[in-house]
């Protein structure tokens, strides 16, 4: 039997997404699988960080981000620090506790094995 794709057309419109932390990120769901497979499911969206406070976030799952838009400084507990800019990919894993800042503003798409809104 085959298997269909889900298409969802103008699905994202705007590229700031709703703010989650401080008084500079934000990030939101666009698309989650959570409904159709609810053992493994895989997020979707936008992380928009603007200059400011540090955004400081332990991974409770694996996710992926490509840089889009601006740059980010990123690093992590064992020292490793990167400026990313478009075309960058990273790879959290679960347990990852990673620092994310810019002097201007970055925006990344992600995926990440969790469902919608970090339920």
């Amino acid at each position: 039997m085959a298997t269909a794709f889900t298409y969802h057309a103008k699905a994202q419109s705007t590229f700031k997404p709703p703010l989650i932390a401080n008084e500079n990120a934000f990030l939101g769901d666009v698309i989650s699988s959570d409904k159709d497979n609810a053992e493994k499911p895989m997020s979707c969206g936008f992380y928009r960080l603007e200059k400011g406070t540090p955004l400081i976030y332990e991974y409770t799952y694996d996710e992926m981000k490509i840089i889009v838009e601006g740059h980010f400084v990123i690093s992590d507990e064992t020292g490793q620090k990167v400026t990313a800019t478009p075309g960058d990919v990273f790879y959290f894993p679960k347990g990852a506790k990673i620092t994310f800042t810019t002097e201007d503003y970055g925006l990344a798409f992600y995926t990440g094995q969790r469902a919608k809104d970090g339920a």
